[in-house]
């Protein structure tokens, strides 16, 4: 990876108001903006060859970075540099000029998974876990690499047909088990409490973050809904449990998860290994790629139990059998 010396080759200064026409980049014509922050704005764009490949790419101006966002940048890159998993957006390519920084990424043409919810109200809760465990498939491959992502919500997970992604790893760091922080990142709604309250926290914050995630594809609306800051800072900070709306009609697995998930106290919270163990969350039996390969690997072995006169032992893996062959029809 460049060094930062190479890309940041401006001095940082103040905000500029952005030009409204998109900043031109040598192999890609970028046309209609997406959505824009404080540090960026993304641009779906054409890659200027024969298959005119749709990408996102992700400008960010030079002259609107401090120090922070610099380091918050260069980590970015570094970890969608090193990371390739079916459930995080893939980076194709950075560059830079005099002015901007781009990230050039995989184009997701769903939108985001808060416009999804919102268009639907609330989703079906067997739709729900269908996307939290792609959610928690790629949060296992971060997990095992010391990454924690940091700004997890709705927002921020894209949608390429049916397929969940990660994106947007600006806050993301290197956090080992043991390492601890106490910066500010991410966004109110989705906080843990011990980040709101600027105590010393660690990776579990992203399973907080999970747990918010599903109670508003399920509800409608995050648990902490709130008309003003201040009032959603007081609701954070409030020793009371998490409570489901009334009349919530989820499984008795579905509000195990939530509830544990939504446990203001890290210490108590379900850990990583509890999570991809849940099961609710069932990551054995996922719709995958592999799914129909593994129902009907089980399937011969039970025709040969049954063959072998075996019926106990075969009837078992004819269930087993099925319990692949339904995520493979989704």
């Amino acid at each position: 990876m460049a060094s930062s010396c190479e890309v940041f080759d401006v001095p940082y200064r103040g905000n500029m108001a952005a030009s409204f026409a998109p900043p031109r980049l040598g192999d890609f014509l970028l046309t209609e903006k997406l959505g824009s922050g404080t540090y960026a704005t993304v641009y779906k764009a054409f890659r200027k060859t024969d298959n005119r490949e749709a990408v996102a790419v992700k400008v960010v101006s030079k002259r609107s970075l401090n120090k922070s966002s610099v380091e918050n940048l260069l980590t970015e890159i570094e970890i969608l540099k090193t990371v390739r998993h079916p459930h995080i957006v893939h980076l194709k390519d950075f560059q830079w000029d005099s002015e901007n920084i781009y990230l050039i990424l995989e184009w997701c043409s769903g939108g985001d998974l808060s416009s999804f919810i919102r268009s639907r109200r609330i989703l079906p809760e067997g739709v729900a876990r269908r996307f939290l465990q792609q959610i928690a498939c790629a949060l296992k491959f971060l997990h095992e690499k010391n990454i924690s992502h940091l700004d997890l919500k709705p927002s921020n997970i894209l949608l390429s047909g049916t397929v969940l992604k990660l994106a947007d790893f600006g806050f993301a760091q290197y956090m080992s088990p043991w390492d601890e922080q106490s910066s500010l990142r991410g966004s109110p709604l989705y906080m843990a409490p011990e980040m709101v309250c600027r105590r010393q926290y660690d990776s579990r914050v992203d399973l907080w973050s999970v747990g918010v995630i599903l109670y508003e594809a399920l509800f409608g609306r995050a648990p902490f809904a709130s008309r003003s800051y201040t009032e959603l800072e007081e609701k954070i900070r409030s020793d009371r449990a998490i409570e489901l709306p009334p009349g919530a009609r989820v499984s008795r697995d579905c509000r195990d998860l939530l509830l544990r998930l939504l446990d203001r106290d890290p210490d108590s919270r379900i850990s990583f290994d509890e999570f991809f163990l849940h099961p609710f969350v069932d990551l054995e039996h996922m719709p995958c790629a592999e799914s129909l390969g593994n129902a009907k690997k089980l399937v011969l072995q039970a025709v040969q139990k049954d063959q072998e006169g075996e019926r106990t032992a075969a009837l078992s893996l004819y269930c087993s059998a099925l319990e692949h062959f339904v995520p493979a029809i989704h």
